[in-house]
C-alpha cells in the first residue's frame, strides 16, 4: 500500500473523478481518495510515475507521501498542515471591501436612495460602469473557482468549482449585456429610459456568490482542520530533542538522529524520546498519551517505555528499541491517518451521487431556464431561477459526510488507546451482535495466582507456605511463580532445600533439613502421602472453580492445599455487563473443560461458554457462531490470529507498544476490557452521525433544488434570490462538518450510552448452537503432534510413551523413532512447554510442537 499526497480537489466529484482515473491504470487494484486530507491510497503493483500521471491527467497534481528521513509523525504532521484557512482569509477580506462598495451603489443608492458624488447624478452607465469594474475585482480576486471550474470541465470531470463558476459568469454576462443596452438608451433616448436597465444589473450577485462561498469555504477549512485535532496533538506529543549517551559524554542530539542501541537517558518532568528498555533507575511514567489512563505505570529495570510518555520522578536510563517511524507513537499516528484514507462501504451511495452531480445539476438549471423562458417570463427572471439552480446545489456535502465522520471518530478512539485500522472496521464493529471473548489474557490476567491456602489440621498458613516457597523458589514454574510472589508478598523467607527434582506433569520434590517435600497434582501426593478426605473434597471444589489446588507434604505428613488460579481481570465483570445492557450476546472461548469454563463464565458474569478448544479449533467456532450475527472476536492477536481474521470484527487486547497486529481490525493498547464496549459504543456513534450527514445532505439538495428552480412559487409563492442561494449552500458543508464535531463530546465510557441495537439478539438464540458445538469438543480427542530428535530404537519409543502418558491430562500417546514423531492425545490443553520439558527431561530433543 502506498500513499499519495493529492492537490486541487475542492469536492467530492473531484475525488470521485481521481478515484476513476487511477483505477483505470494497469496494475491497480484498488484506489481510496480522501478529500479531507488530501491523500490516496493505492493498491496494486502499478509504478508511482503512471499513477500520478493519471492524476495530472485528470487535472489534479500527486506526489508520493513521504521521504528521506520523515517519520510517520512528521509526514502527516506537514500534509495536514493548514495552508487553506490563511489563503482563504485573506481572500475573504480583499473581495468583502470591494463587495461593500458595489453593494453600496447596487442596492443602497438604486434601492434606498443613498448618496453618491454628484458627477454620478444623471448618468446611470457611469453607476454601472462602476460596478462592472468593482465586480471585475472581486471575480479577479476569487479566479481560482473559474480557473478549477473551467478547467475541470475540459477534463470532462465538471466540479462543485464549475456551478460556482457558472452561476457567477451568467450573472456577470447578462448584467454587461444589461449595461451595453443601458448605454444604448441613454445615447439614444436619455437617462431616464436608461435607468430602466438598472434592475438588469446583476453585479452584486456574481460578486456575492463568490463572496459567500468563498465564506462557506473558511468555516467549512476551519471545521476540518478541527477534524484532525486528535491527530495533530498526538503528533505534538513526538519529542524534539533526546539525551544520549555517546563516547561516554551526555550530549543533545535531535530525536531523529536517536538511533536503536542507543543510550539515552530520562529525567524526571522529561519526555521519552524513544521506545527502549529501563537498563538503569526506577520511575513512574505518565503514559495517559498512549493509552487513555490518567494512573502513571510503575516502572523498573527490564521494563519497557514507549515514546512521547512522561517521566513523572525518578531518572532512568535506557537503551532504544525502536526509533522514528518504528515507535508506538509513529505507530499510532499511522493507523490514525490510514484508517481516515480508507472508504467506509456506506460512503459508496454518496460516491455515485457526486459522480454525476454537477452534469446534473447543470442540465437542471438549463431546464429551469428554457422552461421559465417557455411559460413566458422575461430572460432576467428565468435567469434567475437557473443561477439559483448552479449555486445552491452543494456535492461537499455529500462528499465529506463520511470522511469528516470516520476521522473525528478514529481521533476521539485514539485518544484513549483504541486504535481502528480502517473505516470499514469505525462502521462495522457497531453492528457486532454477538461479542466472542477468549479466556486467557482477555477476561483473565493470563498468570496464575494463588487464590486460597488451606492448612492441614495442625499446619498454620505462614508454615504451609513457607515450605512451598523453598520448593517452588527453584522451579520456572507459572503455578510456582504464583506461590513464590505470595510468599514474598507476605514477608516470608524460603528456606534452603537440596537434591531438588521437577516431575513434569506431576510436580517437585526436594529434602528440606532432613524430611522429603513434595509438592504437586492430586494424584501425584496420592502416591506418596495418604490425604484426609476432608482435603481431597477441598481440592475437588477447588478444581470445579477454575483453580489448580496443589497439594504439599513433608517428611510423609500432608502440610495442606495451596491453589492457584488464572484469577479475573479488574473491572472485566463489569465489563461484561456493560456489554450485556447494550443488547449484546456475550461468549467465553476457552480450552478448559466445561466444568472449569462453566465456573470462570459465572464469576465473570457470562451466561455462554464454549470449552475445550484447542487454539487451532477456534477459527471453526466463529465460522458457526457467524451462522447466527456478526461476530467480534477479543483475544491477544498472536494466539487467535485465524479466530481474530475470521471474525466480522477482531479485536486484539492488551497491544501495548505491538500497535500493528495484522490479524486485528481494532487495536485495544490497554488490556482493560471495558475498551470493547466502549469500541463498540463509540462505532455505532460515528455510523449514526454519518447518516444523520448524508440524510442532511441529500435532505439539502433534495428540498432547495426545487425551490432554486422556481417549483414552489406557484403554490407557495416561494422564490430564492441567488445570493441566498449561495449563502445556504456556502453553510451546508460547514453544518455536516460541525455536526462530525460533535463526536468529540461523546463519552464511550458512559452508561447512558448503553442501549439495545434494534438488531440485538435474543439470549435463547444461541443456546442450541452453543450445546451442540460443547458436545462435539467434549467428544473430539484432542491430539498434538511433537517432533521429537534422539530417538534410536524401540525401547527409546517406550519411555518417550511412558513419560509423555504420566502427565496429567494426557489420554495416550505414541511414538515413531523412524519420522521421530510422537502424537499425543489430550482429554485436556496441556501446556506445550509442560510436554517439551518431560521428553527433554529423558534426554531427547523437541524440535517443535504442532
Amino acid at each position: 500500500m502506498r500513499q499519495f499526497v493529492v492537490t486541487g480537489m475542492s469536492c467530492a466529484a473531484c475525488q470521485v473523478r481521481v478515484e476513476k482515473a487511477v483505477s483505470r491504470v494497469p496494475g491497480v487494484t484498488e484506489c481510496t481518495v480522501s478529500l479531507l486530507t488530501n491523500s490516496m491510497r493505492v493498491e496494486g503493483t502499478a509504478n508511482d510515475t503512471d499513477i500520478i500521471k493519471a492524476v495530472s491527467e485528470a487535472g489534479y497534481s500527486a506526489s508520493l507521501r513521504g521521504g528521506k528521513g520523515k517519520t510517520a509523525a512528521s509526514d502527516s504532521e506537514e500534509l495536514l498542515k493548514d495552508r487553506e484557512t490563511p489563503a482563504l482569509k485573506k481572500r475573504l477580506l480583499s473581495s468583502l471591501f470591494f463587495l461593500i462598495i458595489l453593494m453600496y451603489f447596487s442596492m443602497g443608492h438604486h434601492m434606498w436612495g443613498w448618496p453618491i458624488p454628484s458627477w454620478f447624478n444623471g448618468n446611470p452607465t457611469a453607476v454601472g460602469m462602476v460596478q462592472l469594474i468593482l465586480c471585475s475585482i472581486v471575480l479577479i480576486i476569487n479566479r481560482k473557482f473559474f480557473i478549477s471550474g473551467f478547467n475541470s470541465v475540459l477534463h470532462g470531470a465538471p466540479n462543485m468549482d464549475t456551478l460556482v463558476a457558472l452561476g457567477s459568469s451568467a450573472s456577470f454576462c447578462w448584467s454587461i449585456y444589461a449595461l451595453f443596452m443601458m448605454s444604448d438608451a441613454q445615447v439614444r433616448s436619455g437617462s431616464d429610459t436608461a435607468a430602466a436597465w438598472m434592475d438588469q444589473f446583476y453585479f452584486e450577485s456574481a460578486a456575492m456568490i463568490l463572496v459567500l462561498i468563498t465564506v462557506g469555504k473558511l468555516l467549512e477549512a476551519r471545521s476540518k482542520g478541527k477534524t484532525t485535532d486528535a491527530l495533530k496533538s498526538l503528533m505534538k506529543l513526538t519529542p524534539k530533542t533526546a539525551q544520549v549517551i555517546r563516547n561516554g559524554s551526555e550530549m543533545t542530539v535531535s530525536v531523529e538522529d536517536v538511533r536503536k542501541g542507543d543510550i539515552f537517558v530520562v529525567r524526571p518532568g522529561e519526555s521519552i524520546p524513544a521506545d527502549g528498555v529501563i537498563l538503569e533507575g526506577s520511575t513512574a511514567v505518565n503514559e495517559s498519551a498512549l493509552t487513555g489512563e490518567s494512573i502513571p505505570a510503575d516502572k523498573a529495570p527490564g521494563d519497557e517505555v514507549s515514546a512521547a510518555t512522561i517521566n513523572q520522578s525518578g531518572f532512568i536510563r535506557c537503551e532504544a528499541t525502536r526509533v522514528g517511524e518504528d515507535t508506538t507513537l509513529s505507530q499510532i499516528i499511522k493507523l490514525v491517518s490510514d484508517a481516515a484514507a480508507t472508504k467506509a462501504p456506506i460512503a459508496k451511495t454518496a460516491d455515485k451521487v457526486s459522480g454525476i452531480f454537477v452534469p446534473a445539476v447543470t442540465g437542471i438549471a438549463v431546464i429551469t431556464l428554457i422552461v421559465w423562458l417557455i411559460i413566458g417570463e422575461k430572460t432576467d427572471y428565468a435567469l434567475a431561477r437557473a443561477i439559483s439552480v448552479l449555486v445552491i446545489s452543494c456535492p461537499c456535502a455529500l462528499g465529506l459526510a463520511t470522511p469528516v465522520a470516520i476521522m473525528v471518530g478514529s481521533g476521539a478512539g485514539a485518544k484513549h488507546g483504541i486504535l481502528f485500522k480502517t473505516a470499514v472496521s469505525l462502521e462495522e464493529t457497531g453492528k457486532t451482535q454477538i461479542v466472542v471473548l477468549d479466556k486467557t489474557g482477555t477476561i483473565t490476567r493470563g498468570e496464575p495466582e494463588v487464590t486460597e491456602i488451606i492448612p492441614a489440621g495442625g499446619i498454620s498458613e505462614d508454615e504451609l507456605l513457607t515450605a512451598a516457597f523453598g520448593l517452588e523458589a527453584l522451579s520456572e514454574h507459572p503455578l510456582s511463580r504464583a506461590i513464590v510472589h505470595e510468599a514474598e508478598q507476605r514477608g516470608l523467607t524460603a528456606p534452603a532445600v537440596h537434591d531438588f527434582q521437577a516431575h513434569p506433569g506431576n510436580g517437585l520434590s526436594a529434602v528440606l533439613g532432613q524430611e522429603e517435600i513434595i509438592g504437586g497434582s492430586v494424584p501425584f501426593i496420592r502416591s506418596k502421602c495418604e490425604p484426609d478426605q476432608a482435603l481431597l473434597e477441598e481440592a475437588d471444589r477447588l478444581s470445579n472453580e477454575g483453580s489448580t489446588p496443589m497439594l504439599f507434604c513433608r517428611g510423609g505428613k500432608l502440610l495442606g492445599i495451596i491453589s492457584a488460579a488464572d484469577t479475573i481481570k479488574e473491572g472485566a465483570p463489569e465489563a461484561i455487563l456493560e456489554m450485556k445492557k447494550m443488547g449484546l450476546q456475550v461468549v467465553m472461548l476457552t480450552g478448559d473443560n466445561l466444568r472449569t469454563a462453566s465456573s470462570i463464565g459465572k464469576k465473570a458474569g457470562i451466561d455462554h461458554v464454549i470449552a475445550g478448544v484447542l487454539p487451532d479449533g477456534k477459527e471453526a467456532v466463529i465460522r458457526r457462531l457467524k451462522e447466527l450475527g456478526k461476530i467480534t472476536m477479543v483475544g491477544d492477536g498472536i494466539n487467535d490470529a485465524p479466530a481474530l481474521t475470521s471474525a466480522d470484527t477482531g479485536i486484539a487486547i492488551g497491544a501495548g507498544t505491538d500497535v500493528a497486529i495484522d490479524a486485528a481490525d481494532i487495536v485495544l493498547i490497554s488490556s482493560s476490557l471495558r475498551d470493547v464496549p466502549a469500541a463498540i459504543k463509540l462505532s455505532r456513534q460515528t455510523l449514526k452521525n454519518i447518516r444523520e450527514n448524508l440524510f442532511w445532505a441529500f435532505f439539502y439538495n433534495a428540498l432547495c433544488i426545487p425551490l432554486a428552480a422556481g417549483c414552489y412559487i406557484r403554490l407557495f409563492g416561494w422564490e430564492l434570490n441567488p445570493m441566498i442561494g449561495a449563502a445556504a449552500m456556502s453553510l451546508s458543508s460547514f453544518c455536516v462538518v460541525s455536526n462530525a464535531l460533535r463526536l468529540n463530546l461523546f463519552d464511550m465510557y458512559s452508561s447512558k450510552h448503553n442501549k439495545k441495537a434494534p438488531t440485538a439478539l435474543a439470549s435463547g438464540a444461541l443456546v442450541p448452537l452453543l450445546e451442540e458445538i460443547n458436545t462435539k469438543t467434549e467428544d473430539i480427542q484432542m491430539t498434538k503432534t511433537m517432533k521429537i530428535d534422539g530417538m534410536m530404537c524401540s525401547h527409546c519409543e517406550a519411555r518417550v510413551k511412558k513419560t509423555l502418558e504420566a502427565i496429567d491430562g494426557v489420554e495416550s500417546a505414541s511414538a515413531d523413532h523412524v519420522s521421530g514423531k510422537a502424537v499425543v492425545t489430550l482429554s485436556k490443553d496441556v501446556d506445550n512447554e509442560i510436554l517439551k520439558a518431560a521428553v527433554e527431561a529423558q534426554d531427547y530433543a523437541v524440535l517443535g510442537i504442532e
